[in-house]
């Protein structure tokens, strides 16, 4: 998956980019993990009755430089993206989705580009 400057997932309306105020310490804070590469990345499972069940994940990744990002849903073994917004089925998983870039938002890590 390409590392861009905005990221639109699947099915969701709204396009996103990092924000301008991201700092490296806010990342770790917010449940990234440093890669080998020097760059960080966040997988959440999006059940939300258990993080731990095999589930759609929200997986994001930000370079080392934080200023170009990659961010995606996929399916619980990581290798296909899916669209959680279609169906009524994964209302709970959209939920969940929502909760977490909300907090993102929040804490100036992501930014919706209007």
């Amino acid at each position: 998956m390409a590392l861009t400057e905005t990221v639109k997932v699947l099915g969701d309306s709204k396009t996103y980019k990092l924000s301008p105020n991201v700092k490296r310490y806010t990342l770790m804070d917010t449940g990234f993990m440093r890669t080998k590469n020097g760059g960080f990345q966040m997988e959440r499972a999006l059940d939300p009755n258990s993080p731990f069940t095999s589930a759609n994940k929200l997986r994001i990744t930000v370079s080392k430089d934080l200023d170009k990002f990659s961010m995606s849903v996929t399916t619980a073994n990581g290798l296909r993206a899916v669209d959680i917004f279609k169906s009524d089925k994964t209302a709970a998983n959209v939920e969940q989705y929502n909760y977490v870039l909300e907090n993102l938002l929040e804490r100036q890590v992501l930014a919706v580009v209007d």
